[in-house]
């Protein structure tokens, strides 16, 4: 299946074996919704420097997290093999853009938000704690 292959360079093998397992129970036609959505997000994001100068403007098109700490991706390489992406990454003590190994967040099973809606990175901004530092 084409969408599968478009989707496993973006998703940990924990989470693929969940959604794999989910499309053999009664939940079937609900995860095989998902691996298409996700698969089309993914073939259909901006490649790496199609959003340069929109900054707040530019759409978030994934989202991972783990504990406090959340990824968003706005853009993607389009290599023969995924590697990278470039996006908003706030571990927690305020965020920062730059570019973003998807091959680490898989191999550390970080969790693809498979319920997130594409906003803009304001919009992104606007929902996450500022942080402020106190001496």
């Amino acid at each position: 299946m084409n969408k599968i292959q478009n989707l496993l360079p973006f998703i940990s093998p924990l989470q693929w074996s969940a959604l794999a397992s989910g499309c053999q129970g009664e939940e079937r036609n609900f995860f095989l919704e998902k691996i298409a959505e996700y698969s089309d997000r993914v073939v259909n994001m901006s490649k790496v420097y199609d959003q340069d100068g929109k900054g707040d403007n530019a759409i978030v098109h994934l989202h991972y997290f783990y504990g406090s700490c959340d990824w968003y991706i706005t853009e993607r390489d389009f290599e023969d093999e995924q590697h990278q992406a470039f996006g908003y990454a706030d571990l927690g003590y305020g965020g920062e853009l730059g570019y973003i190994s998807i091959e680490e967040l898989k191999q550390n099973n970080i969790e693809m938000d498979l319920h997130w809606t594409p906003k803009t990175l304001g919009e992104v901004k606007k929902t996450k704690p500022t942080y402020v530092v106190v001496e």
